[in-house]
């Protein structure tokens, strides 16, 4: 057999003869603690060339007692002879995930191709972030199986990102969302028939006393950041500038800044939390809250210095990094300053809120009280008034579903119109109709509501 042009590395390691048995081991326990796999040769010398042993099989025997008796935790290693430029040698290939492992009762860690010992505080640092990967949920197996999974939902994401086509299978593979045969849990997240949820909410005021209007949604995490979005949008104000010969409009709040913090919300939550993420739209601002502070000692001082730290979900974030959602440098906090530099961020309980001050509450600030409370609302009330124009026999759910608004919403709005004198009903509760008495509302000159057509 021709000689495998060996050389020493990270991950692999030559000896000479048995006679570097210990020195050997200890460079198992060191490649284990750095890559968790890796290859051993005796036989061999450090710059490649082959010397050749004398075995037996005893000699295979007493090597696989030696590193049962003194690495721990236990391996299996596989043992083999192989001849190289017609000399016997031995290669030793292993793996294992229970870091940290000890040979002769002491620690190693892996530099270039030196073994070095770890001191007290590097050994646990190692044994603190085994623990931390070990126990992050995006690592964990799910209880769920290929076929809760949408193969539509896998093909978009694989043209997404990109990658060589193949059965959902394979593509799930590619992506590392299987390990050891099972299916981890962030492909729920973005693949599953079974929905996630988002809860979002209009408050009257600046406080949550009031609840204006509320809508839950479902669907699947990348679904769900655009629901999101789209909902901000339809409920702040919007204004226009002229660019050439076209009017764009221009949200109060920038969108840029808008979606990476929801982006940020799914991808940095704790989804060991039960909990959904929360959509809040103020008189004052907007707020999007996760469940799950800020994770590995990082700060809210740390956040506005732009300092980053590790990630709560690193395969979630690799998942959206593929779909060009989020950059692999950690720049969306960076990102959201640049477009909203007065976004503010701060932690409740388990959660974690950034916060967007909307320029419409300080310019309406001064008007008169009234009128600034029916301004962020006039255009779902003259919806609500064209329908019942058209079919004065309309229910409460209906006008919900035509609006896409929650029937608490409409509810709210309609005692508003009632109480206005704009609107009446006719009749019994179940069977009657609406009439309109006046459908002159007040026009907004300088921003209109973000769901108007």
């Amino acid at each position: 057999m021709s000689k495998p042009m060996l050389q020493e590395s990270e991950t692999v390691e030559l000896k000479k003869s048995l006679a570097e048995l210990k020195q050997g081991l200890i460079s198992m326990v060191a490649i284990l603690n750095k890559h968790k796999t890796g290859t051993l040769w005796f036989g061999v010398r450090n710059d490649g060339a082959v010397t050749g042993l004398s075995i037996n099989e005893k000699t295979l025997r007493d090597l696989s007692q030696s590193i049962g008796a003194h690495i721990e935790p236990k391996i299996f290693p596989e043992i083999s002879e192989i001849i190289v430029d017609d000399k016997h040698c031995i290669k030793i290939a292993f793996a294992g995930d229970d870091v940290p492992y000890f040979a002769y009762g002491r620690a190693y860690m892996r530099v270039a191709d030196e073994d070095r010992q770890l001191s007290v505080k590097q050994l646990k640092d190692l044994i603190a972030d085994q623990s931390r990967e070990s126990l992050r949920w995006d690592n964990q197996p799910g209880k769920f199986h290929m076929s809760d999974l949408d193969p539509e939902k896998i093909k978009r994401f694989v043209d997404l990102a990109k990658l060589a086509g193949g059965n959902p299978q394979n593509a799930l593979d590619k992506l590392e969302l299987i390990k050891d045969g099972q299916l981890l849990n962030p492909a729920r997240l973005f693949f599953s028939t079974q929905p996630l949820q988002l809860r979002c909410a209009v408050f009257l005021s600046t406080e949550s006393s009031t609840i204006v209007d509320r809508h839950d949604f479902n669907g699947d995490i990348l679904e769900l950041i655009e629901e999101a979005q789209k909902y901000i949008l339809k409920n702040i104000h919007i204004g226009m500038r002229v660019e050439g010969l076209r009017r764009v409009d221009v949200p109060e709040i920038a969108i840029e800044a808008l979606r990476e913090a929801i982006i940020n919300a799914f991808c940095h939550r704790d989804y060991y939390d039960p909990d959904h993420i929360q959509v809040a739209i103020f008189k004052d601002r907007v707020e999007i809250r996760n469940p799950g502070t800020l994770f590995g000692n990082l700060t809210i001082a740390d956040l506005r210095k732009g300092n980053v730290s590790q990630r709560r979900n690193p395969l979630i974030a690799d998942l959206f990094r593929r779909v060009e959602m989020v950059e692999a440098w950690g720049r969306g906090i960076p990102l959201i300053f640049k477009f909203a530099p007065d976004a503010d961020f701060r932690e409740i309980g388990n959660l974690f809120i950034v916060s967007f001050p909307r320029p419409s509450f300080g310019k309406l600030k001064g008007e008169d009280e009234g009128t600034t409370q029916e301004t962020t609302q006039e255009t779902t009330q003259e919806k609500i008034i064209g329908a019942l124009r058209e079919e004065p026999t309309l229910t409460r759910k209906l006008i919900a579903q035509r609006l896409g608004i929650s029937e608490d919403g409409v509810k709210y709005h309609l005692d508003k119109l009632k109480a206005a004198g704009k609107i009446r009903h006719v009749g019994p509760t179940k069977g009657g109709r609406w009439e309109v008495l006046d459908a002159k509302l007040y026009q907004p000159d300088d921003f209109s509501v973000g769901d108007e057509d």
